[in-house]
């Protein structure tokens, strides 16, 4: 199952922040490769703060070849869950990665993880992530900056003594949007 962005076009707007996305519009349920021309505003005016969400794959980061001379000197952030196969131990993790800097022109400068099990997630699962990006993180020389979760399991995790200042010092608690109540 796929979420998009284009989703929360209103929700997005009403908080002030401008979605682009593909070139047919965000009413489209099509996954199609191609984004608006009009994404150039928010990739060269050094002004905007832009997040470009190419979906975690090689196909998806192939787009970002067309943005290649717009995209230096930007943070490339690797968001590792390591619940999911490609991405589950320290090697996988390190050829996904250069699989998708190959094919997008980018290289990584930023790590985050977000491991998680949608409403079944639990703080083991962030601190196995933690564990396993930190390996990533050492052995690439890359800065590991946070530990994505749910706001529910930040306040576990940062009260728990037996937890690691490092671990703790990661946490970016969040809530969920992107997701319908129904959905687990």
């Amino acid at each position: 199952m796929y979420f998009r962005v284009r989703e929360k076009t209103d929700f997005l707007r009403e908080k002030g922040v401008e979605v682009y996305s593909s070139s047919r519009g965000h009413q489209d349920v099509l996954d199609v490769p191609a984004l608006d021309p009009s994404i150039l505003k928010a990739i060269q005016n050094k002004s905007y703060q832009s997040i470009l969400d190419v979906g975690g794959d090689p196909k998806g980061a192939l787009i970002l070849r067309t943005y290649e001379p717009y995209l230096k000197d930007t943070e490339n952030i690797f968001v590792i869950n390591t619940n999911r196969p490609e991405t589950s131990k320290t090697e996988d993790i390190i050829s996904y990665m250069k699989l998708i800097e190959s094919m997008g022109g980018i290289r990584t400068n930023v790590l985050v993880n977000t491991t998680h099990m949608l409403k079944d997630t639990t703080s083991l699962d962030i601190l196995k992530g933690h564990d396993i990006v930190s390996e990533v993180s050492e052995k690439l020389n890359i800065e590991f900056r946070y530990n994505v979760c749910n706001i529910n399991i930040a306040n576990v995790l940062k009260n728990d003594p037996n937890v690691s200042d490092e671990v703790k010092d990661k946490l970016f608690p969040i809530n969920l949007y992107l997701r319908q109540d129904w959905m687990s």
